[in-house]
This record gives C-alpha cells, structure tokens and sequence, in this order.
C-alpha cells in the first residue's frame, strides 16, 4: 500500500466496510479530502480526529464505529488524534439528551480520562512517529480562553437563529426541557477544538457518531470564516441491531470495553449472541478478517451460522483485549457448551469471578444470594424467578429449588445457557 495514496486507502476501507454515513463533499466521494491531503502532508498521510468526553472511566460497544474508524485510519498509514474532551466534559454535550449531563470535578475528570486511556492503547499505537496516534486533552486550550476576547473572535461567527436549528436543541425545546446557557456554548467549543486541532495539527478531517454531525459542520464552517481553511467531516451510522435494539445496550446495562467494568468472558458472550441478520454486517465493522472471509462466514445457514458467531466474538474480544483472553474466552465457553450433567471444573477458568469469604458464610451461601452477588440477578425475586423456571444451574447441573445452599469452595453458576459467573468463597 503506497503512502502517496494513504488518505484515499482509508476512505476506500471505510466504504467497502460500511462506516460511511455523512460527509461533507457535496458529491459524498470524499475527494476533496484526499486531495488535500496529497497537497498538505507529506506523503499525502491524512490526519483524522474523534473527540470523546470523559463522563465515565470506560467507553462502550456505542463508541466503537469511532475507534475503529481510527484504527483503520492508523492501518492506512494516516495519523489519528484521539481528543480527550477534558475541557468539555465540564459543561455536557447537550446533543440528543433529555436533561443536562451531571457535573464531575476536576479529579473525577482526570480519573475517567486514565481509565479512556486505557481503552485506546488497545486499538491504537501511539508515539511520534508519522503515522503514530496522539493523544491530546482540549484542556490544554479551552482553559486558557479569555473570555471576552474568545466571543468577539469566535462567538461572533455563529448565530443563534442557526444554533437552534440544530434538531440536538430543538428537541430539547419542544419537550420544554431547559437548556442551559453552558450546555448552549458547547458546540462553538467543539468547533474551536476542530480549528485549534488544524492550527497544531494540521488535522484535516474530524469523524464521529452520526448525533455529532451538527458540530462537526459547525467545525468546518468556523475553519472557513476564521481563516479560510477548507475542513472536512464525515460520521458514522448510528447502529441499531435486526430486531430494532440500540447496539450494544444489554439487559445488564452498557457493555464496556473495560475489563474491569465488563469482564473479557461477558464481552465475548456480548458478541456470541449477535443475532443472525447482523453476523456479516457486525464482522465487517468490528473486525480486521479479510472481506472474502467475512463473505464466507455471512453465507452460513442454520446452526452453522455460530461458527460466524465464534469468530465474529473472538476477533472482537482479540482487539478490545489481547489474543490471550480473547482464546480464555472463547474456552471457556467451549468447556461450558460441553459441561454436560456433571459439570467441567475448568469450564470457568476464563469466567467473571465473584469473590465472598466463606467465614462470612459458614454454612454456605444461599444460591438465591450467590445469583445477586455475582451479577447474574438484579433482586433476590428475580433470582427466585430464575430458580422456579428452570433457568439456574449449579455447575452445569438445573437446580430448582429455592433453598438450595452453595457449600462448595468454587462453583459455576448460570442464568441461563449464555450468562455464567465464577463463585469463590475465600477462607
């Protein structure tokens, strides 16, 4: 792949994978861009950036477009940014939210923004060299802004007759939700952050989830007034699954790409359950296999269609974690699968572990309690529930009765035949 067509490269992948969903060339064949690329960089290497606020210590499977989106930028020779929005978070992307973002303090900001960290340095390669990811924080700019000075240079390029088109705001104000007087200034904020970027960077292109579209053309336009720089964007679909359901929203709340919010087993599984209109689609997005493989994989009928599924939850799980617990992982549900009535003592190796002391519990643990404490089940009803239909099971084994004990040092327990949790009691 020759680097005098690495920004060409990357848009070709985006296309023939399916991330492609707005841009900003009129005609949508992002040439614009890769032109400009060819004329300001060496080697025509494009410079790309998504922005992600730290409102939590882990990003999730909604975010995951984006960093793949950069991933495959950072394979095509080009340079990602990754923008930590340490700056932003202190006011809340109002974009598509029914009430304002709660208020975090500097060392709940910095905290969350470790734990983003962590997340990109699985998928990204950073350092200084071309084609190196960066990692920059908009603190480093917005905190330094006067205010005065920041409005009559750049407040006086928006309007707010356009800034309540946008339909982020205007479905706020049809609801009669309030909308506060910070959260109105954010997008002129992430439009700085696309200039400012350009200015250090010479980052021509910003992507995001299709909500951000509006910001992302407020960052265009102000690059234009302000200095006449020529800007692009383009966004990802927003995803939803073949039966309607947002991706990546669980009974069990979000599915978070850390391994200490989701464990590398519960990812897998995430992935393992994929209905099957999504299996081909999902494996083009979410993994690096080869589109003829993907073809191959997508063409299975009936029960061969989990074979897909494997593959589709291991190369997630390979990415997101590392090859060892993508194959802890998938083992691990091999030896659950084939647990048969006796149970498979190694089958939980590679489970989420519940840690309880068994001085606490001498006479063991009620399975009701062991079924809430280790996330199978929200409420002790609920694990009542689970018990009387059929749906516990004991290391492998159903178990029906509501007053049934744990006494057992380790055990496996199931909600189900795709929900499975380790059960240690310490001394």
């Amino acid at each position: 792949m020759s680097s005098s067509s690495s920004a060409a490269d990357f848009v070709h992948v985006l296309r023939e994978r399916g991330f492609l969903h707005q841009c900003s060339d009129p005609d949508a064949n992002l040439a614009g861009l890769t032109g400009a690329a060819l004329d300001g960089a060496p080697g025509g290497a494009l410079t790309a950036y998504v922005g992600f606020d730290a409102t939590a210590d882990s990003l999730h499977v909604g975010h995951l477009l984006s960093i793949m989106a950069l991933r495959w930028l950072q394979k095509t020779g080009n340079r990602p940014i990754v923008l930590i929005g340490g700056g932003t978070t202190r006011i809340g992307d109002p974009s598509f939210r029914d009430t304002s973002r709660p208020m975090l303090d500097d060392a709940r900001i910095s905290s969350n923004a470790a734990g983003l960290g962590r997340v990109f340095g699985q998928y990204l390669d950073f350092g200084e060299g071309a084609a190196d990811a960066r990692m920059v924080d908009n603190a480093d700019w917005l905190d330094r802004l006067d205010h005065v000075p920041f409005l009559r240079d750049i407040g006086r390029h928006f309007t707010v007759n356009r800034m309540l088109s946008f339909d982020s705001v205007k479905q706020r104000l049809e609801r009669e939700q309030p909308l506060t007087f910070l959260e109105f200034n954010y997008m002129i904020l992430q439009a700085y952050d696309f200039l400012e970027l350009a200015r250090r960077h010479g980052c021509l292109l910003q992507m995001g989830g299709s909500d951000q579209w509006g910001n992302i053309v407020n960052g265009i336009e102000l690059a234009r007034r302000v200095e006449g720089r020529q800007l692009f964007g383009l966004t990802t679909p927003l995803l939803t699954t073949a039966s309607g359901t947002k991706m990546g929203k669980t009974a069990g709340g979000a599915v978070w790409l850390n391994a200490d919010a989701r464990s590398p087993f519960d990812f897998w599984q995430f992935w393992r359950n994929t209905e099957d209109a999504d299996v081909g689609r999902f494996l083009r997005l979410f993994t690096e296999l080869p589109l003829g493989e993907i073809a191959r994989l997508e063409r299975l009928q009936g029960a061969e269609i989990n074979e897909a599924k494997i593959v589709l939850a291991t190369e997630a799980t390979r990415l997101c974690h590392g090859a060892a617990e993508a194959d802890r992982a998938a083992a691990a549900a091999r030896g659950l699968s084939g647990a048969g009535g006796g149970g498979n003592h190694h089958a939980g190796d590679g489970l989420p572990q519940t840690r309880l002391s068994r001085a606490e519990h001498p006479g063991g643990l009620p399975l009701v309690d062991a079924l809430v404490a280790t996330g199978l089940s929200p409420s002790k009803g609920a694990a009542r529930r689970l018990i009387r239909e059929g749906g516990a099971r004991l290391d492998g084994e159903p178990v029906r009765d509501e007053g049934a004990i744990v006494t057992v040092a380790e055990a496996t327990l199931s909600a189900g035949r795709k929900r499975h949790a380790r059960l240690i009691l310490v001394p």
